[in-house]
């Protein structure tokens, strides 16, 4: 069987870049087809054959897909799939409308139904003026994404969260596996402490990386920040002495600050979230904004607490009721391994065999 794996642009790496890795070594094969690929920035994709859209060829693309939204859906559509017996459009955008004949079976791993259309839009279009002048590329994306959601064969969401929106949005019933945690990669270790707090996001409004700044400004307690982002500038400006700015780190960087602090705070409303699991997975307890993802990874009371509502003074609050000794590495070590790589792979590969012998 020839596969064909797609994603909405290839230029960083996160939670959905990992999720690809895991499919490379499934289907070690099939290429990756993409709007645009910036190689300097996605270094994780080097043992992948990637196949830009035309859109690639554009200038600042690379690096500024942002500029390109009215073009995002020819690029997908532009793309041929007739050599392909499955395609996997992994997507929180326009990957998921991509044409195929109906030789070629196409399965969608949605990870949201397009964010900044429907459960984001209030974030990202916060300004009025910005909303107004945007409403007629905005229309035209809305009715081109709703036509699009039809096109996948299949769905399978990564969160019961996620699974509701494809229902609410897109009127779609869809399968549900969680994407898989390495274990390999995060374990825990005795013999590092710390006395830090730990945030590991992408710098980006939606996150609210700004509400932790806030919260441990007040509190004056070490917080450690790992990652970057349009917003690394701005927080670096809020930020008090206490808190510290890690930047991008390795794996094998970032577990080492997972092993030796006491807890994550994880303060956004997540899809689904690999940065609670990973830091179970090395036998820490997560302070997470009780919504989204977080609900279905962090046991209360047993591997993390919740903070409501999603404010500085409701995250200073949980911080100060904060007991690390009450939770057990090891428990929080077992919770991430029902989410492991090794899992992930068996249903997905389960999965494929009945769309393979036509049980669909």
């Amino acid at each position: 069987m020839k596969v064909a794996l797609v994603y909405d642009w290839v230029d960083k790496f996160g939670g959905a870049e990992r999720v690809l890795k895991v499919l490379h070594e499934i289907y070690p094969k099939a290429p990756l087809f993409t709007s645009v690929f910036n190689q300097s920035k996605a270094d994780w994709a080097k043992d992948f054959k990637v196949i830009p859209s035309f859109l690639n060829k554009f200038p600042l693309a690379k690096t500024y897909h942002e500029l390109y939204p009215y073009l995002m859906p020819l690029a997908f559509e532009s793309f041929d799939f007739s050599a392909f017996d499955l395609v996997i459009s992994v997507t929180s955008a326009q990957g998921k409308g991509i044409i195929t004949k109906p030789s070629t079976y196409h399965l969608c791993y949605c990870l949201t139904p397009t964010r900044y259309l429907f459960s984001g839009y209030n974030q990202y279009f916060q300004n009025k003026l910005l909303k107004f002048l945007s409403k007629l590329f905005l229309n035209y994306l809305l009715n081109w994404d709703k036509i699009a959601a039809q096109r996948p064969d299949q769905y399978v969401a990564i969160s019961e969260n996620v699974r509701r929106r494809i229902k609410k949005y897109y009127h779609r019933d869809s399968d549900l596996i969680y994407p898989p945690v390495n274990l390999e990669k995060f374990y825990p270790d005795k013999n590092k402490t710390g006395d830090y707090f730990l945030v590991v996001s992408r710098l980006v409004a939606y996150k609210k990386v700004d509400l932790a700044v806030q919260a441990f400004n007040d509190l004056g307690l070490p917080l450690k920040i790992v990652g970057v982002g349009s917003q690394l500038s701005s927080l670096k400006r809020q930020a008090n002495n206490n808190i510290e700015f890690l930047g991008q780190l390795t794996d094998k960087q970032l577990l080492g600050y997972y092993q030796s602090c006491r807890a994550v705070i994880f303060p956004t409303d997540e899809d689904f979230g690999l940065v609670p699991l990973e830091a179970q997975a090395c036998g820490k307890p997560v302070i997470a904004f009780k919504a989204g993802g977080a609900l279905e990874t962090v046991k209360k009371g047993i591997t993390g607490a919740f903070f409501y509502p999603q404010t500085p003074i409701a995250l200073a609050k949980e911080i100060k009721k904060f007991r690390p000794e009450i939770y057990k590495p090891e428990i929080c070590q077992q919770n991430a391994k029902g989410f492991s790589k090794d899992n992930f792979k068996k249903e997905f590969k389960d999965l494929v065999k009945k769309i393979e012998f036509g049980k669909f």
